[in-house]
């Protein structure tokens, strides 16, 4: 160290008590401790021995000194007593007479010494990584200088987190609460799994916040809840509309950051994880001293009695503690240099995540928190798979992303967990980071290239469609090896994170000023258009184009090969009011309005997403298990897939490479690889989506023998209604004109019966 500052800094730091609380030492009343046991790990009520009830409490604390349990009465008061047994680095004891509902927390001593790495501070009350459930959100404070191991406010803030802040942080900290192993009701025993099979699958991203906070079927005590998510209005939604999967936004306990608080804002998407193993106190309408482990429970029990399962997105790549000017709530003061990948420089922290700080998941107990936390979720929550944001960040070995990385390997050899559905987020933000295609089997991916593809297409800005030929198709190009499948593609057009489908045809530039960010913040690359006027309108010429557009851009998405994702409310024509970047936002802006289904425009939006979610379950040709050969299979010399121009022919190579608005693709029902569950071969329709992003109206020939006899309309989105089928039946080789911005989808039909090859007899 070479600057005045950093001496100086040094100097306060050694001078400092090493157990020091609020200026003074403190000796922790005598409470009964018996030695327990290091397994499992967290707060787990027993009975001990010679039949007494209590709890064991163990905690991974590699390079700590001592480990103090804290435990708090309804007042507040503290209890503390040393954990005096240790095993493999685990601190554990047995505290008999604690009971489910006790809340309780640690202090960890060590030697502060920032620049190793050492961040032991005992003033600051620590939060189990184990904890199951979590009483208290500091958010009703703010973020109070005492929640930081640094003294915050330090004159020369670049080197304010050497400085060792003495201030006792429990009365802000939220503590972790016993919970009762055994507390579950009957009901749930009887739990089924849906087990959707990936290929059948629809996913529905959702807020539980956002989803039932203004529903007006939900009782108003328990909108914004898990509770809430359960009640039949919600789940009949769901059912309504056909979707087979919910993707919870994090449900995990979080925090909220302290440039939000400042401004009066919260985090409301929750990607800023503090508790792995506690589901988040907040969304609790039955209490949080352990109620809302059973409340979450009764929910996923809810859903799975629809058919629905539930995939929560889980945020293992980092924690809310932030770089080393953030605050000290679990891992940075349990061992900092054991849980965070941290530079050369032992200060600062590896940061792949763009949130201030890594999970060192090379890391044996590192990689165990983050496998018993999912373990737990799917034996004893019930939850169906995850959503892993930033997966990229967890499967770097020592710095690069490596496929063959220990947490990609617990994984893939795993008897729970190789069992439930697994989504990745292919990228992060460090150099390499961006691995679409190239996670291995058993992973699915969230596609962006999918997303790119389809909104330059409706926009007019691809300059052919090859590409778009792959997206729909299922993208062979990046997941037909390894033994891969087309799900492994999770197709989808918005995300939580940007415009929602109605914006995207409506804002051309994000409107973020409500972050307080001085609208900096949020992607610039929206790849949308909108329409001609940028906001809301009451032209109706720019609203029936942009209804248009929503039609086109939801039958695209539930016709591709692969997992179709929606967000919730994008069926309703939901809008954020162009804010691309709406984390910050528990509010309207980011609530579903329900109130929108009154509006018949957006009730037909709502009606068309659920027909053709609804074909895409009666259709095996729609969610196919196997990627297209491109080959004939059948006698008659027909392939499984092929790809058509405007002038009824086949696409030729030089096709593909030339600009083009027009696209045919038809899908064969007579070839899908497989067999049903009785041995037969699986036989459905064929059909020919004809796509059409043009400014005017253009003429199709539709293919003649041996594709097809006649096609039979099925959807045609320059409807605002669809009508019931069947539709109008053309004759193969007859010319249709395609109207400007538009989907036709076609059903083959044989000869003048109109019947369908799957109509007839077999």
């Amino acid at each position: 160290m070479s600057s005045a500052a950093e001496q100086e800094a040094v100097a306060a730091a050694e001078e400092r008590p090493a157990a020091a609380v609020n200026g003074a030492p403190r000796k922790p009343p005598a409470v009964p401790v018996w030695p327990g046991a290091p397994m499992p790990l967290g707060a787990r009520f027993r009975v001990g021995p010679d039949g007494v009830a209590g709890t064991n409490f163990a905690l991974w604390a590699g390079g700590a000194e001592a480990v103090e349990l804290c435990l708090f009465d309804e007042q507040g008061k503290e209890t503390r007593a040393r954990l005096s047994e240790l095993t493999h680095e685990i601190w554990h004891g047995f505290v008999p007479g604690v009971m489910p509902g006790q809340r309780y927390g640690y202090r960890v001593h060590g030697r502060w010494d920032p620049w190793t790495g050492g961040r032991w501070n005992p003033a600051k009350l620590l939060l189990d990584p184990y904890a199951r459930a979590v009483d208290g959100d500091y958010a009703s404070f703010g973020l109070p200088p005492e929640l930081y191991g640094h003294v915050r406010d330090w004159p020369q803030q670049q080197v304010a987190d050497t400085v060792r802040d003495d201030r006792d942080s429990a009365p802000y900290v939220p503590k972790g609460v016993v919970v009762h192993d055994d507390a579950i009701d009957d009901e749930w025993m009887d739990d089924r799994r849906p087990k959707t099979p990936w290929a059948d699958s629809v996913i529905y991203e959702v807020h539980v916040r956002g989803f039932t906070q203004l529903h007006p079927g939900i009782p108003e005590e328990l909108r914004g809840t898990y509770a809430g998510l359960a009640h039949p209005a919600a789940v009949e939604h769901l059912v309504k509309l056909g979707v087979t999967a919910v993707e919870l936004l994090p449900v995990q306990q979080f925090a909220h950051e302290d440039h939000l608080l400042r401004k009066g804002l919260r985090n409301y998407w929750g990607y800023n994880s503090i508790g792995y193993f506690a589901p988040h106190a907040a969304y609790a309408a039955s209490g949080t001293t352990g109620q809302q482990v059973g409340e979450f429970r009764r929910m996923v029990r809810a859903l799975h009695a629809a058919g629905i399962e539930v995939i929560l997105d889980v945020v293992y790549n980092h924690t809310a503690e932030a770089g080393e000017l953030g605050p000290t709530l679990s891992l940075k003061g349990i061992d900092n240099r054991g849980y965070y990948r941290l530079q050369s420089d032992a200060r600062r922290y590896a940061d792949y995540t763009g949130c201030g700080n890594t999970l060192h998941v090379v890391q044996p107990h590192v990689l165990r928190l983050i496998t018993d936390s999912l373990r737990y979720w799917v034996t004893e929550m019930g939850v169906d798979g995850f959503r892993f944001d930033l997966a990229a960040a967890l499967a770097r070995s020592m710095h690069d992303v490596d496929m063959l990385s220990p947490f990609l390997a617990v994984i893939a050899q795993d008897p729970v967990l190789r069992r439930v559905k697994l989504i990745a987020e292919p990228w992060d933000v460090g150099s390499g980071g961006y691995q679409v295609g190239a996670f291995p089997p058993l992973w699915t991916e969230w596609n962006d290239r999918y997303r790119n593809a389809v909104r330059d297409f409706w926009r007019g800005a691809l300059p052919d469609v090859r590409d778009l030929g792959y997206r729909l198709s299922g993208s062979s190009d990046l997941y037909a090896w390894g033994g891969r499948r087309p799900y492994a593609s999770v197709n989808f057009v918005t995300a939580h994170d940007g415009f929602t489908l109605r914006d995207l045809v409506s804002y051309e530039r994000k409107h973020n000023e409500a972050n307080g960010e001085g609208n900096r913040d949020g992607t610039d690359d929206n790849r949308s258009w909108n329409c001609g006027v940028e906001g809301e309108t009451d032209e109706e010429r720019v609203r029936a184009l942009r209804r248009r557009q929503l039609r086109n851009l939801l039958t695209t998405l539930l016709l591709s090969t692969g997992v179709p994702m929606l967000v919730a409310g994008d069926e309703l024509g939901r809008t954020q009011r162009g804010n691309n970047n709406a984390y910050c936002q528990d509010n309207e802006i980011s609530w579903v309005d329900w109130g929108l289904l009154e509006d018949p425009g957006w009730k037909a939006l709502f009606d068309l997403t659920s027909r053709l979610i609804a074909l895409r379950h009666q259709h095996p040709v729609l969610r196919r298990r196997a990627f297209f050969s491109g080959r004939a299979h059948s006698v008659d010399g027909l392939r499984d897939l092929a790809w058509f121009t405007a002038r009824g022919t086949e696409m030729t190579e030089q096709d593909w490479y030339a600009p083009a608005a027009t696209l045919g693709m038809y899908l064969s029902g007579r070839d899908i690889p497989g067999r049903d569950g009785w041995g037969a071969p699986i036989v459905d329709d064929s059909f020919l989506a004809v796509l059409h992003a043009g400014d005017r109206p253009a003429s199709f020939v539709l293919p003649g023998p041996p594709w097809a006899e006649g096609y039979e309309v099925v959807v045609d989105t320059s409807r605002e209604e669809q009508g019931e089928a069947p539709g109008v039946v053309h004759r193969a080789g007859a010319v249709v004109t395609v109207a400007a911005r538009c989907v036709l989808l076609l059903r083959v039909v044989s000869g003048a019966d109109g019947k369908a090859p799957s109509d007839r007899p077999r």
